[in-house]
């Protein structure tokens, strides 16, 4: 079975679940016998203990969720965790959760009906939400104890897609979003590739009463002269659009009003 994004990058539902798996047992490795005090810059206030009791906690929870099916919002996200009484075999427990989370994800029907928060009201939005809540915050972790990180293009692509998808739903937990508004300016994401060529793009207009990722169709149209276009590899938008890095980088063209930019940043804290 296939989960089809809007920008056109079908995944396999396996892929998630496989990528949920490899990316839960990376992030574990990069956990286990560093300092659990580690600050992590990308997240405020957190350190490395944090970070990764959020991890298992979000698995955990998000798992209570396919076995169950939900049909309505839960009123809390309390599950059981057995959390570790010392931080520095946190990492150890998030491995050990994830045959589990695997085994969930491949009891559940992807196809099957059940609340989410985006617009898909499918199983398989919580796969998908998953792994790029995983594989981000894998970055930050990694990026906390000095390590390199690397994200597969496709997935990459396929995370900025999720992220302008469900973006608009997610005003209840990220009030700013509610906010961003505009004058029908358009917002262009763009995808280089490696060898100077172009790929997949995102075009969002922020209108008087909200924004809109547009529909396949017009984001092939004539582009309007009130834009503004950031172009960048897969990884680097990700990254990009999850504020790990900025557009000032040289790792991004920008062409038009960088203003628009700078407004849209200031509201998508997600």
């Amino acid at each position: 079975m296939e989960t089809t994004s809007r920008a056109g990058h079908p995944l396999p539902y396996d892929t998630y679940r496989q990528a949920i798996e490899r990316e839960a047992l990376r992030f574990a490795d990069v956990a286990k016998g560093a300092d659990p005090a580690t600050p992590v810059p990308s997240c405020p206030d957190w350190t490395l203990a944090d970070l990764t009791r959020h991890v298992g906690a979000v698995h955990r929870w998000f798992s209570a969720l396919l076995t169950q099916l939900v049909q309505e919002p839960p009123r809390s996200r309390d599950v059981e965790l057995g959390l570790p009484e010392h931080p520095a075999d946190y990492a150890d427990w998030l491995a050990a959760g994830v045959p589990a989370v695997a085994d969930v994800l491949r009891k559940t029907d992807p196809q099957a009906p059940m609340w989410a928060w985006g617009a898909d009201q499918h199983a398989r939005f919580w796969a998908r939400r998953m792994l790029f809540e995983t594989l981000v915050h894998r970055v930050d972790a990694e990026r906390a104890v000095g390590r390199e990180s690397d994200i597969e293009p496709a997935l990459a692509a396929d995370g900025v897609d999720e992220f302008l998808v469900n973006l608009p739903s997610a005003g209840f937990f990220a009030p700013a979003v509610a906010k961003l508004r505009g004058n029908g300016e358009t917002l262009v994401f763009q995808c280089t590739e490696p060898d100077g060529g172009t790929g997949e793009e995102w075009r969002v207009r922020l209108e008087p009463d909200g924004f809109r990722l547009l529909p396949r169709a017009a984001a092939d149209a004539t582009p309007s002269e009130a834009q503004t276009v950031v172009r960048g590899q897969a990884a680097d938008l990700l990254l990009l659009l999850y504020k790990r890095r900025s557009y000032q980088e040289a790792a991004f063209d920008i062409s038009g009003e960088v203003a628009t930019l700078d407004h849209w940043f200031s509201h998508t804290a997600f």
